[in-house]
């Protein structure tokens, strides 16, 4: 039995946001509106500290990040809100024959990174909220990978993200502390 936390009631789709919202309410939305609304990545993608742009979500404790580890079901929910992201941002997720699974970019990828991969851009602190949220909550392989494909983007796209968000995402994804095995 999973506890009974906001964020876990949330994910297993028996609580709505603070605005009412559902998880497969946000699984549904187009792109302009994940780009346009503000509030929902707190909740998609909790961390252990308090979100300054939305005091509203809840802060992942560790229960809830153990229960996602333990929890399969869990685990592919948080898969779902991953891959909701990465077709925002113009990538998906691609399994080998040998179950490998890479991050690369999508054919909407040239479109996409107009939205997001310049500088300044607030999407850059929503990926490294992403990266945080998908180690601490079971998902290391797919961060790390999520990463990789960040890495490339970032080397490719010269100066359209700054060293700065670089560093963030790596620090991002070499954390060690807060997470709970």
């Amino acid at each position: 039995m999973q506890p009974n936390t906001p964020i876990i009631q949330f994910y297993l789709g028996q609580l709505p946001d603070n605005r009412g919202r559902t998880i497969e309410h946000i699984w549904k939305q187009n792109h302009q509106w994940l780009e346009a609304t503000h509030d929902y990545i707190q909740w998609l993608f909790p961390l252990t500290e308090k979100s300054r742009f939305n005091p509203h979500a809840p802060i992942l404790i560790e229960t809830d990040i153990r229960s996602f580890n333990a929890s399969e079901e869990l685990k592919n929910r948080l898969a779902c809100s991953f891959n909701l992201m990465l077709n925002f941002y113009g990538l998906s997720a691609k399994k080998s024959e040998d179950d490998i699974v890479s991050i690369i970019l999508s054919e909407t990828f040239a479109e996409r990174k107009k939205l997001w991969v310049h500088w300044g851009n607030h999407n850059h602190y929503r990926i490294t909220r992403i990266l945080k949220s998908l180690r601490s909550l079971g998902l290391r392989d797919t961060a790390e990978t999520f990463f990789n494909c960040l890495e490339q983007i970032y080397l490719q796209e010269k100066g359209e993200v700054t060293n700065l968000t670089y560093s963030l995402w790596k620090e991002a994804i070499n954390l060690n502390d807060q997470i709970v095995n």
